[in-house]
């Protein structure tokens, strides 16, 4: 069992259990991701309930019968995807607990000064985050046994038209000597280790390097940088290369570091018993089958998994698939097109019956395994019980949003989306979009937009969101795609 806590003003912490999943009324929750939020249905809130308590050790915690960590809200160590709580940092913080035999609580901060803050001041026990163990830091913090290593790297923008230029092309236009960063401005988090190493190396070549310090996500940062909004920032090499999956565009092969360890951090007095007792756990831990499952799948797997671009696939004498008899049978129960359902089926999976995502969805489908639990689906379930389930859940989507978007046509963008990323984080574009003067009840340049800036703490951490963190810009590519590939369908083959 676990609660979440977001940092956002005046809330107050109201507690959903995950362990009643099989009810009726909580598989909106399940599927949605209400079930793991707080204030009201998926509000998160900042922690006001914690005094100025002292001494709080193992024992503390135990009597507790609950482990308070803080971490990130981002795309590698902790987010919530279709309703599912996930992340390197999230998946140690649950094995943890469990190896404790307690609950746990996440705080999500992205501001380090704040996260340290929040650790000096009893508001949490562990600050889980990918910290480089520094000895300005150790004078703050006592840090455990690093869970991970990583170099600094250098982010920056490949030329234009790389994909088409030879190797030593590229090499040529882009930064590979560190003298050569003389004169740059690099943009970095605000508080992180990326500044101190960026100074030290300036002392190093003798010049200066514009170092400019702000109060962004690194995420955001590398997003910029995919975007030729600014030239380079820094971050660590396990998450340059996560982010290169989503940006190709991207650069990742000039390290300004040697490797550094990454640990999490506790009190710097008075929490003996809980250092020696992580230590101990990290260490064996590491060993394990899990623990090297856990860093493949956030570190190593290609998070664009099965997203398929605009593109055509047929099987002969004008099919589609090797499904479309059944695509038919069930695109009927939702009164869509079956090349609809197709052009679905084929940006989920390919058509490929086999498929298994990075993050555990299978099938042609692509059905979480909890929503796949709920509909009576396994793995090994055959294709036409896993495009019913889907169905079955796309229907139900459809029915939340029959009184919130008026005509059918957009509705059908707004079901997609939350297909793809969970109802949640919709909800919350909807509600920017309402806020900023857009129209919740269309999706193109309005709720769309707000999508998008799901990724940006500026939104997510809005009081109206109530899911944080997404990469909307899968979604937005998702939606887009799929509608796209169907108006070719529409002008190959023939509706009946």
């Amino acid at each position: 069992m676990f609660f979440i806590t977001l940092a956002v003003e005046n809330c107050q912490t109201e507690r959903y259990i995950l362990s009643q999943f099989k009810t009726g009324i909580l598989l909106f929750l399940l599927l949605s991701g209400m079930a793991i939020s707080c204030t009201g249905p998926g509000r998160p809130s900042r922690r006001a309930d914690v005094g100025e308590a002292r001494n709080i050790d193992l024992p503390e915690i135990l009597q507790r019968k609950k482990l308070i960590v803080l971490t990130n809200f981002n795309a590698t160590d902790y987010f919530i995807y279709r309703g599912n709580p996930m992340g390197y940092q999230y998946d140690l913080i649950h094995e943890f607990s469990d190896a404790l035999g307690i609950d746990f609580e996440i705080i999500a901060e992205n501001d380090l000064e704040k996260s340290f803050n929040n650790l000096k001041t009893y508001k949490c026990d562990v600050l889980a985050l990918n910290l480089t163990v520094t000895k300005e830091r150790s004078k703050l913090v006592q840090f455990t046994t690093a869970h991970s290593k990583s170099r600094q790297i250098l982010v920056q923008q490949k030329p234009e038209n790389w994909e088409s230029m030879k190797l030593s092309e590229i090499e040529h236009s882009v930064i590979r000597n560190q003298l050569d960063l003389a004169g740059k401005t690099i943009y970095v988090q605000k508080n992180s280790s990326y500044a101190t190493r960026l100074k030290s190396l300036s002392d190093e070549i003798g010049d200066s390097i514009n170092v400019i310090e702000i109060d962004e996500d690194v995420e955001e940062l590398i997003r910029k940088v995919a975007k030729g909004e600014i030239d380079y920032t820094v971050c660590d090499e396990n998450l340059a290369k996560v982010n290169q999956t989503f940006y190709p565009e991207i650069d990742i092969n000039t390290a300004i570091s040697f490797p550094q360890y990454l640990a999490w951090a506790i009190r710097k007095e008075g929490s003996e018993q809980l250092l020696d007792t992580l230590n101990s756990w990290i260490t064996s831990f590491k060993k394990t089958r899990e623990y090297t499952l856990i860093y493949n799948r956030y570190f190593k797997n290609k998070k664009t998994g099965l997203m398929a671009k605009r593109s055509i696939k047929f099987v002969g004498n004008g099919m589609l698939s090797p499904y479309d008899k059944l695509i038919r049978k069930y695109s009927d129960s939702l009164n869509w097109d079956w090349r609809l359902l197709a052009s679905m089926i084929y940006q989920e999976s390919g058509f490929y019956p086999k498929a298994v995502s990075w993050v555990g969805a299978f099938g042609l489908m692509q059905l979480m395994p909890g929503t796949a639990e709920y509909y009576g689906v396994t793995i090994n379930s055959p294709p036409e019980k896993n495009i019913d389930a889907g169905v079955q859940y796309l229907g139900w989507l459809n029915e939340i949003f029959e009184d919130k978007v008026r005509y059918r046509e957009e509705r059908l963008k707004f079901v997609l989306a939350s297909y793809n990323v969970g109802l949640g984080h919709v909800l919350d574009a909807r509600a920017l979009a309402k806020k900023y003067g857009k129209d919740p009840e269309i999706w193109d340049e309005n709720v769309e937009e707000f999508i998008l800036k799901k990724s940006d703490p500026k939104y997510y951490l809005d009081p109206v969101v109530r899911f944080g963190y997404c990469r909307g810009e899968e979604t937005y590519n998702y939606v887009k795609n799929i509608l796209e590939r169907y108006n070719d369908y529409e002008n190959i083959i023939a509706l009946n």
